[in-house]
C-alpha cells in the first residue's frame, strides 16, 4: 500500500515534533557546515535537529517520486459567504509529474472567483510598497502566468499570479524563471498586511 499525500503530511508533522523534542539528532552536523568559523558560532545541537529533519524530508521526497505521490493539497478560500476550493503545493512536499498541470487547470476557476468577488474594488500590486495597478495591467498579468492562488481577509482579497517551478515561485532568487505577482483587492487602501 502506498501512502497518500495526507498520510505523508502527518508523518512529516510527527517527525518534526519528534525532532524538536530532541528525539532525532545528527551528531556529525559540524561536517556539513563548510565554514569552520560559522560552525563554531552556531548551536550544533539545534543544527543537528535541523539536519535530521531535512534528511527525513528528503527521504519523503524520494518516496513521493518513486511512488508518484502528489504534493498537492486543496485549500478553501472563504469570502463574503462564498467559497472556492483550489490546489496548492504543500510547503513540505515536492511536486511530482502532473502536479503543476493540476495547478494550471485550476487557474480559470480561481480567476473567475476573483473577478466575481472583486467587482467595484481597487487593485494594488504588492511589491516593496503597495502600488495601484490598472485593470488592463492586471488582465495582462492574468494572461501571462501559469496558475493562480487566492486568499482572503475580512475586507480584502489576495491573488497570487504564479509561474515556473511550484517549489520555487515564492522566492525572490528564483526570478525571472519562477515567481508570483501578488495582487490585493480592496474597496479603499489596502491594509498593512504583508502578502
Amino acid at each position: 500500500m502506498t501512502y497518500t499525500t495526507q498520510q505523508l503530511i502527518k508523518i512529516l508533522d510527527s517527525e518534526l515534533r519528534a525532532t524538536w523534542k530532541g528525539e532525532r539528532v545528527i551528531l556529525s552536523c559540524e561536517d556539513r557546515i563548510d565554514n569552520p568559523v560559522i560552525a563554531k558560532a552556531l548551536n550544533m545541537e539545534k543544527m543537528g535537529k535541523v539536519f535530521a529533519y531535512q534528511d527525513f524530508r528528503r527521504q519523503i521526497h524520494k518516496y513521493q517520486i518513486e511512488h508518484q505521490v502528489s504534493g498537492i493539497i486543496w485549500r478553501e478560500c472563504h469570502y463574503q459567504n462564498r467559497s472556492l476550493s483550489y490546489p496548492e503545493l504543500h510547503n513540505q512536499l515536492i511536486a511530482v509529474p502532473g502536479d503543476k498541470e493540476t495547478l494550471i487547470e485550476a487557474k480559470k476557476s480561481v480567476i473567475n472567483f476573483w473577478w466575481d468577488m472583486t467587482e467595484g474594488m481597487n487593485f494594488w500590486l504588492s511589491a516593496h510598497r503597495h502600488r495601484p495597478i490598472s485593470l488592463d495591467s492586471l488582465e495582462d498579468f492574468v494572461q501571462e502566468v501559469e496558475w493562480a492562488e487566492i486568499d482572503a481577509a475580512r475586507t480584502e482579497l489576495y491573488l497570487g499570479l504564479c509561474w515556473g517551478n511550484p517549489q520555487e515561485y515564492q522566492y525572490q532568487w528564483a526570478k525571472p524563471n519562477s515567481g508570483c505577482h501578488r495582487i490585493i483587492a480592496a474597496l479603499d487602501e489596502p491594509s498593512s498586511i504583508k502578502v
